[in-house]
């Protein structure tokens, strides 16, 4: 393994959504990722419900365990002893009942860093309840903000919450814990979750609401689909391009590539006029196909860029060029980022069944084979 944080131990408690996202960049970074997964979920691969391709699992190994059995948390608690830190995504309280809770854990290694993500956070009345991306970022103004006017909150994918709002914040702050530690030789516990996530993640939009440049509503901001200058529009085929052109410059360079005398129109910023204006542009752009436009308007300085899929994105010129996409395993994925210039970051894996390394795992984490066979046969490890 290469990359900044080659030489870094991490626990991975096995978890969905936003707690593998960030082992999956801690791994890429280079860390030493060993994801514990239920010893119930350990099958033969072919029987494995998430295939090598479900990529937030990639770049490290996997050991099942029974944390319901005292051998299952004593390994566990084994491996924290050798760990820089430990990532869960447990509810509150359930780490503790288990018996590897952040007191638990740092009892036997006082300089771990202990990462816990959660959607409502560990206090508060929400705290207890289940939820999703959708729910916690209900609670924070995020998703009402997103939408068309007229419309019902667009739900955002799970990129607010889950992923932007979730596990790169954990990931943000266990690397701040870790640079802090280094410092003070004491490790501490790390408190992420997606309701703070995601109001954090709209700061510049308070803001705005509190400077009087935000109405409040949907679809009638500068950044929500409001401003003509600033949406996306259908195409003649079908597709779609995404326009930016806020600042004057580009403005006035969009219009003359639309064909439009800007002493013609009203003032860019005119609110009132934006609805009448998104209908005229919407109306030109219907006229030709998207990669007419593009061919247009790519090197027009008017902050221009055609709507891609999945597919086409993993294809796109720039794309390639830059390697926003790289092939592992078979599998065309999103590359590591950010880049490193002296210690690149790379894939150090495909996605492992749960428990597939459960032997090697072990024993690369000080485990002898006696006791491994011990632990096997008492039903602690699968």
């Amino acid at each position: 393994m290469t990359g900044p944080l080659k030489g870094i131990r991490v626990v991975e408690i096995g978890g969905i959504g936003p707690s593998p996202f960030c082992a999956m960049m801690l791994a890429d970074m280079g860390a030493d990722v060993l994801r514990v997964d239920r010893a119930s979920s350990v099958t033969p691969r072919d029987d494995y419900e998430w295939p090598p391709d479900y990529l937030l699992n990639r770049g490290r190994r996997s050991v099942g365990v029974d944390l319901k059995h005292p051998d299952g948390v004593d390994v566990v608690l084994r491996l924290a002893e050798q760990a820089d830190a430990l990532i869960e995504g447990y509810r509150p309280g359930v780490a503790e009942r288990l018996g590897i809770g952040p007191d638990d854990c740092r009892a036997r290694n006082p300089r771990l860093v202990y990462g816990r993500m959660t959607g409502w956070g560990q206090s508060g009345p929400y705290a207890r309840y289940p939820g999703h991306d959708l729910n916690y970022i209900a609670l924070t103004g995020a998703l009402h903000s997103i939408g068309r006017a007229g419309g019902p909150p667009a739900p955002p994918l799970n990129l607010v919450g889950d992923f932007g709002g979730g596990g790169m914040l954990l990931a943000v702050g266990v690397l701040a814990a870790l640079i802090e530690a280094g410092r003070s030789g004491e490790g501490q516990t790390v408190d992420a979750a997606m309701l703070d996530g995601s109001a954090l993640l709209a700061t510049m939009f308070y803001g705005m609401r509190d400077m009087g440049q935000w109405d409040g509503g949907r679809g009638g901001n500068l950044l929500d689909g409001g401003a003509h200058f600033y949406d996306v529009y259908e195409t003649s085929d079908g597709k779609y391009v995404s326009i930016g052109a806020m600042e004057a410059k580009f403005y006035a360079n969009l219009l003359r590539e639309l064909g439009l005398d800007a002493a013609e129109l009203p003032e860019q910023y005119d609110k009132s006029s934006w609805p009448a204006m998104k209908e005229r542009f919407a109306a030109i752009f219907k006229t030709r196909t998207r990669d007419e436009w593009a061919a247009q308007l790519e090197s027009a300085e008017i902050c221009f860029a055609p709507v891609l899929d999945l597919d086409e994105a993993r294809e796109f010129e720039q794309n390639r060029e830059r390697g926003v996409f790289v092939e592992y395993g078979g599998v065309v994925q999103p590359a590591p980022a950010p880049r490193f210039a002296r210690t690149p970051s790379e894939i150090a894996g495909p996605a492992p069944a749960p428990g597939e390394h459960t032997a090697e795992g072990l024993a690369d984490w000080g485990f002898s084979g006696e006791e491994l066979g011990r632990l096997k046969e008492a039903g602690a490890i699968r």
